[in-house]
Formats: C-alpha cells, sequence, structure tokens
C-alpha cells in the first residue's frame, strides 16, 4: 500500500540534500508520541500498486529516469504487511539501475532487504517518543551494516541525548572499529516553525561530550515549514 510517490531532496540525515524519489509506504504500528507523519499510521483498505506501477512512477517523478536515487519510507516498510512488497521493489529498482535507502524505524532488522540496498537510516528512539529501540536490533546494525548506516535520534530534551549518548557509548565498548554514522535531529514541536534554542543546546551538549554525533537538523522543514507534506 503506497501514501504516496514524490521527488524531493533528502531533508535529514548524512546524505541531506541528496535529490531522489521518495516511496512512501502506508501502514505503521509502531506508534510514536512525537510523530510528523500519522496520517501513514492506518493500513488502508485500498487498492494496491503493483510492482512495475510502482517503477514506472519513479521513472516518472524523477524526470524520466534522471534521478537514480529512491528512498523507501512510510508508515513502516518493515512492517510484515508490507515487507514481500518492499523487497521485490527493492530487487526490481536494483535491476533498473536505481540506488537505494531505507528508513527504518528501529523495530526490525532484515537482512534480505538490508543486503539489497545502499543506505539504512535506522532509528534509535528516544524516550520522548515513547517507544524503545531493541539494543540487540542496534547491535546488529552497528557489527553488521556500519559501512553503510546511520543511526539516527530525535532529541527533544537532555534525557533524550543521554539516552542516545548512552547507547552510543555502549556500542563503541563493544565494537570500537566500528564506522557507523550516530546523527542526531532535533525535534520540532507542532506548529514550531525552527527550534533555535533546541537546536543550539544539543550542538553544545554534544560538543560538550566530546562530539560523538553529528547534529543534523531537517533541512526540508525550515525551507517549506513543519507542516507541509511530500517535500
Amino acid at each position: 500500500m503506497i501514501n504516496c510517490i514524490y521527488r524531493a531532496t533528502e531533508g535529514e540525515g548524512i546524505h541531506v540534500g541528496r535529490p531522489q524519489v521518495f516511496v512512501r509506504y502506508q501502514g505503521c504500528a509502531i506508534g510514536c508520541l512525537n510523530c510528523d507523519s500519522k496520517d501513514t499510521w492506518d493500513f488502508l483498505n485500498t487498492s494496491t500498486h503493483t510492482t512495475e506501477e510502482i517503477v514506472n512512477l519513479v521513472h516518472e517523478e524523477g524526470f524520466k529516469g534522471k534521478i537514480k536515487f529512491v528512498s523507501i519510507t512510510g508508515g513502516d516498510p518493515l512492517h510484515p504487511k508490507l515487507l514481500p512488497g518492499v523487497i521485490d521493489l527493492a530487487k526490481t529498482l536494483k535491476n533498473h539501475g536505481y540506488g537505494l535507502n531505507i528508513e527504518a524505524a528501529g523495530a526490525r532488522v532484515v537482512d534480505e532487504l538490508f543486503e539489497i540496498v545502499d543506505f539504512i537510516s535506522f532509528d534509535f528512539k528516544t524516550p520522548s517518543t515513547g517507544v524503545k529501540t531493541s539494543v540487540e536490533n542496534i547491535r546488529k546494525i552497528v557489527s553488521k551494516y556500519a559501512d553503510k548506516a546511520q543511526i539516527k535520534a530525535v532529541v527533544y530534551d537532555r534525557d533524550d541525548f543521554h539516552a542516545a549518548l548512552q547507547i552510543r557509548t555502549q556500542m563503541l565498548d563493544e565494537f570500537p572499529q566500528s564506522k557507523v554514522a550516530w546523527v542526531l535531529t532535533p525535534c520540532y514541536n507542532t506548529e514550531e516553525i525552527f527550534p533555535m534554542e533546541r537546536f543550539q543546546q544539543i550542538i553544545s551538549w554534544n560538543e560538550e561530550m566530546g562530539g560523538f554525533f553529528r547534529v543534523i537538523g531537517q533541512q526540508h522543514k525550515w525551507i517549506h515549514g513543519p507542516d507541509k507534506k511530500q517535500v
């Protein structure tokens, strides 16, 4: 089930600014309190797209194939209801010469899919989300996919920062050679145009602790405002 397919530059993480086509799946059962895409939660009984139809839409949206990178997002594209179609789409897009990013909410590690894609953006859920990420899932990313992954945490306050710092420190102790990228994303509250003070605080906390993280805001929200979709 597809929510939408659209062309935009990457708005967050270490590839911010990269032009790509987003394939956003409909359906998520994770339930983050600060989610900015709650319209994607319902598993709607709508008509589905075939893999061929999605590939054709990606081709057209990317200026007839000129843009050759696709980000698969949601919703939760790794949910068991969606996963078979996502894997089939990933294989087909790779066969057509596309680079692939998967936006993973941290709830599942899917080796069959992760070995296909070029990059994995994997969430670590901080306390303000109301959701917990399995340490074992983080461990698998750090140990197995470090060469093509970022672990991204949305930070609202100091408790969130320390939770991210704690898991990063634990993984560094276990895997000191791992090169996985660790990213902090300052949280946007409802109707908040730009969380400047929070952004500054997170940068300061990070520097005080040694600068282990890359602090990267959500560029698309600065440019288009916090509520605009498909950007």
